[in-house]
C-alpha cells in the first residue's frame, strides 16, 4: 500500500521536475563561484588572474597570469571549468540586460581569442561585463526565456552578482 502511494506521488511530481532549469542553475552558480574564487586567487597570490569563455566549447578557462603579460607562460596554470550537459552561453529568448547584447559581453580578448575578464591583484576587473547561460532547449527553440541566467562582474570590486530571468525581468540573486 505504502509503495502504491509513493509511485502514485511520483507519477504525479516527475513530469512538473524540470531539469533543464536545474542544470541552468548549477551551470550559473559554478560560472558565479568561478569568478569569484578568480578575484580572490587575484588578491591572495598578489596576480593577475585572467578568465576567457570558450564559446564554442561552452567552458571557462581560469588562467594563473603569475608574470601579469596576459599570456599563458611556462609553468603558469590553466584550469578549464565547464558549463554542463544541455547548458550553453547565451541568453535564449530572454531579452537583454543593460550589461549588454551577446552572450558573453567582455570586450578584452583571450590569447586564443575568447572574451575574457581579467581579476587584478587589487581586487578589480579589467572591466565591467557579463556571460549568458541559458539551456540549449531554449535556444533550440526560442522559447523558455526563464531558462536565462546572468552573471555580471563589477569593475572597480571584481564583484559577481548572479541575475535570473522570471516573470519578465532580471532578478538578482545573490
Amino acid at each position: 500500500m505504502v509503495l502504491a502511494i509513493v509511485g502514485l506521488l511520483a507519477a504525479i511530481a516527475l513530469p512538473n521536475l524540470d531539469v533543464q532549469r536545474y542544470r541552468v542553475d548549477s551551470a550559473a552558480r559554478t560560472l558565479s563561484s568561478t569568478l569569484l574564487g578568480a578575484q580572490r586567487q587575484a588578491v591572495s597570490q598578489h596576480h593577475d588572474v585572467v578568465v576567457s569563455f570558450d564559446l564554442g566549447a561552452n567552458n571557462l578557462r581560469v588562467h594563473s597570469d603569475t608574470d601579469n603579460n596576459g599570456e599563458v607562460g611556462s609553468g603558469e596554470r590553466v584550469r578549464v571549468v565547464s558549463l554542463g550537459e544541455n547548458v550553453v552561453f547565451g541568453s535564449g529568448s530572454a531579452p537583454a540586460h543593460s550589461v549588454g547584447v551577446g552572450p558573453v559581453t567582455f570586450v578584452r580578448r583571450s590569447a586564443a581569442g575568447h572574451p575574457a575578464v581579467t581579476f587584478r591583484r587589487s581586487g578589480s576587473a579589467s572591466e565591467a561585463g557579463g556571460a549568458y547561460v541559458t539551456s540549449r532547449r531554449a535556444v533550440n527553440t526560442g522559447t523558455h526565456p526563464e531558462d536565462s541566467r546572468l552573471v555580471t562582474v563589477e569593475h572597480s570590486t571584481g564583484r559577481p552578482s548572479l541575475l535570473r530571468y522570471l516573470h519578465g525581468a532580471w532578478e538578482q540573486q545573490f
